[in-house]
């Protein structure tokens, strides 16, 4: 007899067929029948006229290594049809190393909420071990199933130390200990191991400013991390340095081994408005070094405008020029004003801004837009608009602003991926993935959870691809390159579904919100809204756990979701 039987949706099975319309079995959890018509007897009923059934969408890069502690049900991310995510990018993870030293690193790079730290501060780490991680994981009331990374920096401060993994190379000793804990990690169950080389990503604390630990690696203890994931044919994460263009020539040798390519993963393929041309780059390289050269690479991409909010001076965005690391390590406002009280910090900004060779964020004031600064009527328009109406000089306007309105100052700024053509040329690529998300990071400055539903509604409102086709790209294509078992409708799988509205679908990617945040007692958050009418359910392992945008207590109360250890075989 079956628990639950949905009746009459047209199924996607998550690997690229054309939909079928059939029922659809539930037992414990598990799709125990698939057939066109199913017998009714003795089970919950759920009509799926007119809706698709599609697999739970898999979000492949999100950092909710923290917030999955305090609140494991991840809603945000649930809500709009995630059922599976990947944490552990970025090569930040809390799998080992001491809690304070683990928050020092976790909050400047994801610009985590002080209240969230002390949230999870106060419930401390109770493993010592890879293992241990990730059996304290399973024991959690998981919303959704979660997928690990092993991250390089915790690793590395925990063998060298905080101080001398910021500071040293590591002795041979060091290095043989990290090599046996991250191969002790990957035989644990992890899914692979990131690394880190984006100059932007810093420390707080003690270490304040300081990048984190993984960007002080040398190539050989890379080498060494890359050639385990190569071993047992797991995920290599990396994140290049723009600034340091020799670092894509060592990725580039990191991928190449004697007996089979290492399964790699880069971040990221946009179209950066600094450079409008760079994204024609990526389809000749993944096809020289997939095709031509024999790799395992794969790229990804957002799928909508990289639209990133700030306050005033905090912000990620500053932290590749050395006056905005000096602002973003400021603790209070009282610092902030001593720093611009300066003239020579002021001319240091200024050179700061107009100066680089590889920016990442564009600077253009004509392109960052004021949200919110009391007392002004500035809303809506852009800096150099505002300066021109004050007949002042826009970065001199701009400097001004951001010293008499401190933090009350919001604005922002699209950094990639605003023109539809170049979006939908990566999206569409066989080796760029759709998944670029960063969910769980940089709560108040960006929230790009509906990442799989923006593709889809590209996908129908262009015809790009088609809707089987962009179903594929967010479930069963991560699944099987990540070998994890989800992702896919097929009989013995754990039945985590969506049901989706296809009428609903035809319309323009959410925007941005703005909301507090019980989680963060109060504090803002920027997440996506306008899925509801969309998703029309969302189940894992059998559970109802969203119904048209309203999100059901059993979720992060109750164990659904379970740790998706690697299927594919060595």
């Amino acid at each position: 007899m079956l628990d639950l039987l949905i009746q009459n949706g047209l199924l996607f099975d998550g690997l690229g067929s054309a939909p079928v319309r059939q029922d659809i079995g539930i037992k414990n959890g598990r799709i125990v029948a698939i057939a066109p018509s199913l017998s009714t007897d003795g089970c919950e009923v759920i009509d799926a006229s007119g809706l698709w059934i599609t697999p739970g969408f898999i979000d492949i890069h999100t950092h909710y290594d923290l917030e999955v502690e305090i609140a494991p049900g991840l809603s945000e991310s649930v809500r709009h049809g995630v059922t599976s995510v990947v944490i552990g990018n970025c090569s930040l993870s809390v799998a080992v190393g001491a809690p304070q030293m683990l928050a020092d690193i976790f909050q400047r790079v994801e610009t985590l909420s002080h209240r969230l730290i002390d949230k999870w501060l106060q419930k401390s780490i109770s493993w010592e071990t890879p293992a241990e991680y990730l059996h304290h994981l399973q024991q959690l009331n998981l919303g959704p199933n979660v997928a690990v990374m092993f991250g390089h920096s915790a690793l590395r401060a925990h063998v060298m130390g905080l101080e001398r993994s910021l500071t040293n190379q590591p002795s041979t000793k060091e290095l043989e200990t990290m090599q046996d804990i991250a191969a002790e990690a990957l035989d644990a169950g992890f899914i692979g191991i990131s690394i880190d080389m984006f100059p932007w990503h810093m420390m707080s604390g003690e270490w304040c400013g300081y990048t984190i630990p993984s960007q002080h690696a040398k190539f050989k203890e890379y080498a060494m991390l890359a050639n385990l994931c190569r071993q047992r044919d797991r995920v290599f994460q990396v994140t290049p340095n723009l600034q340091r263009l020799t670092s894509f020539l060592e990725i580039f040798r990191m991928s190449f081994g004697l007996r089979k390519p290492l399964r790699l993963t880069v971040l990221s393929a946009l179209d950066a408005v600094h450079s409008r041309q760079l994204w024609r780059i990526f389809s000749p390289i993944l096809l020289l070094w997939n095709r031509i050269f024999r790799g395992n690479v794969r790229f990804q991409t957002l799928t909508e405008p990289f639209t990133i909010y700030s306050n005033s001076s905090v912000t990620p965005l500053f932290e590749e020029f050395a006056s905005g690391v000096q602002l973003n390590s400021c603790k209070f406002p009282q610092e902030r004003q001593q720093l611009w009280q300066s003239e020579d910090f002021r001319e240091q900004f200024r050179q700061n801004w107009m100066g680089g060779k590889r920016k990442s964020f564009h600077r253009q004031l004509e392109l960052m837009k004021i949200v919110s600064c009391p007392g002004t009527d500035w809303e809506g328009l852009s800096f150099a608009e505002v300066a021109n109406k004050k007949q002042q000089d826009s970065l001199e306007f701009f400097i001004d602003a951001l010293q008499f309105y401190d933090t009350d100052l919001r604005w922002e700024a699209t950094g990639a991926n605003d023109r539809l053509e170049p979006r939908l040329a990566m999206m569409g690529h066989p080796h760029i993935l759709p998944g670029f998300t960063d969910a769980g990071a940089h709560v108040r400055n960006l929230g790009y959870y509906d990442g799989a539903l923006s593709l889809l509604k590209q996908a129908i409102t262009t015809g790009f691809i088609s809707p089987e086709t962009a179903i594929h790209r967010v479930t069963g294509e991560p699944s099987q390159w990540f070998c994890l078992d989800a992702g896919v409708i097929k009989i013995g799988a754990k039945a985590d579904l969506v049901l989706l509205k296809p009428d609903a679908l035809n319309q323009p990617i959410s925007p941005q919100v703005e909301i507090t945040d019980p989680l963060l007692d109060g504090e803002p958050r920027m997440v996506k809204r306008g899925s509801s009418d969309i998703v029309q359910a969302v189940y894992i392992n059998g559970v109802q756990v969203v119904s048209r945008g309203q999100v059901s207590e059993r979720l992060g109360n109750e164990r659904l979701g379970t740790i998706l250890y690697p299927s594919c075989t060595k």
